[in-house]
């Protein structure tokens, strides 16, 4: 089978690029959320971490190629820093609109502001994360100079 997806079928699964940053829809399952019938606070850091991931990917910077040495050696990318705002819970079958903006890319670390949305506009979590870049023994390597504009543009 195909790992090729028509328009429409990557639009539904990776989200958009904006003018912005990227924009992801999902929707909360019961598995999101808790015993309250809310979405568990751990939850939202896999929503974010989707909303980045697809951003990633859809700028053309691939986890699975940077692990496999694309760069010249395994890099992977890691969490360094996290600021979470949690404004009002989701619920169970709320459509969430999951931003990721880019607010400063330089040498290994990228930060990026993100945020969570019913469609309606309510805002959920606000959030400000800083990822870098490390090689498997952890030491910070630097990312290609054209990420830095890719990112931002």
């Amino acid at each position: 089978m195909s790992d090729k997806l028509s328009a429409n079928e990557s639009e539904v699964i990776n989200g958009t690029l904006t003018v912005e940053g990227h924009r992801l829809l999902a929707r909360v399952y019961y598995a999101d959320t808790d015993f309250s019938g809310v979405v568990y606070h751990a939850r939202y850091l896999e929503f974010l971490e989707r909303g980045r991931t697809d951003f990633l990917r859809l700028k053309g910077v691939h986890h699975t190629a940077l692990e496999e040495g694309q760069l010249g050696e395994p890099i992977v990318w890691i969490v360094r820093r996290m600021e979470i705002d949690f404004r009002l819970p989701a619920r169970i079958d709320d459509m969430l609109v999951i931003e990721t903006s880019v607010t400063e890319a330089s040498g290994a670390r990228v930060t990026m502001q993100q945020r969570i949305q019913r469609q309606n506009g309510d805002v959920l979590i606000e959030a400000r994360v800083e990822a870098a870049l490390i090689n498997k023994q952890g030491r910070p390597r630097r990312m290609p100079a054209a990420w830095k504009e890719l990112f931002t543009a």
